[in-house]
């Protein structure tokens, strides 16, 4: 596929994707830099590149900041190259899946940038959304490289590792701070390396990313799902602790567990909010 060019500092891929739905994917509770626009497209940050993403007739158009590797960074943000159709339709044996897959059917996990999804659930925890969303927006704005479109990318773990809990003050992010500069300094000093937990085993990247303050299983899971690609990953939270404790109470079903992690995708976000489903509304 050719990047076609909009302006000089502008690109735009489209690239054909089938089960997306915009909405559901950027609102889940996955990724925290995106914002629907009154025309129904949505835009955000990611791995330095600020862009703009709307789905028509099949296409999913992107246009943005970014360089030659553009469609490249997008085409694996999207997880484009995964069947979710054969997915799908192996989880829909099970008759809870294949309820929260025909509510939730257009979520597709998205391939994050490993430090941000670790920041972005370190500061997740015991947090609302529209807080996590003004956190990070205030840690980019503050610490972050600003774009040529006046927004910021997400800072550094090299950049955070210099800083101190005062000065993240600005951020309003209480007691993640020392979290936050924990991870940042662990990070940079190749105490923990992001880059090589996509291949090592569940456990062993779990217990990598436990080596930082305040990281326990649920963020460090949400990181492997998120920011590595884990698939294979099946974060536990309230919400999902309430899914297995009604439905599942025997377990989750181990012949899923290879797509574990988009599983609890449609579980979670069935549970949170389809109305028609026995959780719905709870606290």
């Amino acid at each position: 596929m050719n990047n076609i060019g909009v302006a000089s500092a502008f690109k735009t891929v489209v690239i054909p994707i089938n089960d997306i739905d915009l909405d559901a994917t950027f609102d889940c509770g996955q990724c925290f830099r995106f914002e629907r626009q009154n025309d129904g497209s949505w835009s955000g940050v990611a791995f330095t590149q600020s862009v703009n993403v709307r789905y028509e007739d099949g296409l999913l158009i992107i246009t943005g900041t970014g360089g030659a590797d553009f469609e490249k960074i997008w085409h694996s943000y999207f997880d484009v190259d995964r069947d979710y159709l054969l997915i799908k339709h192996s989880l829909s044996s099970d008759a809870v899946l294949k309820r929260a897959i025909a509510y939730a059917w257009g979520i597709r996990v998205l391939h994050q940038e490993p430090w941000e999804a670790l920041c972005s659930f370190i500061i997740s925890q015991n947090n609302n959304i529209p807080r996590i969303k003004g956190i990070i927006s205030r840690l980019c704005e503050n610490f972050g490289q600003k774009l040529e479109d006046g927004t910021y990318a997400f800072p550094s773990p090299q950049t955070l590792c210099e800083l101190s809990i005062d000065d993240l003050a600005p951020l309003r992010s209480g007691f993640r701070a020392k979290y936050i500069i924990d991870a940042a300094k662990k990070v940079s000093l190749g105490e923990v390396n992001l880059e090589t937990l996509s291949k090592m085993t569940i456990e062993d990247a779990r217990a990598e990313l436990i080596k930082i303050k305040g990281v326990g299983t649920k963020v460090a899971d949400c990181t492997l799902l998120f920011g590595c690609g884990r698939v294979d990953c099946f974060p536990i939270d309230v919400w999902i602790k309430r899914v297995l404790d009604c439905f599942y109470p025997n377990g989750f079903p181990v012949e899923f567990a290879p797509f574990g992690g988009i599983a609890q995708q449609y579980l979670f976000h069935y549970a949170r909010c389809c109305p028609e489903c026995e959780l719905n509304g709870r606290e």
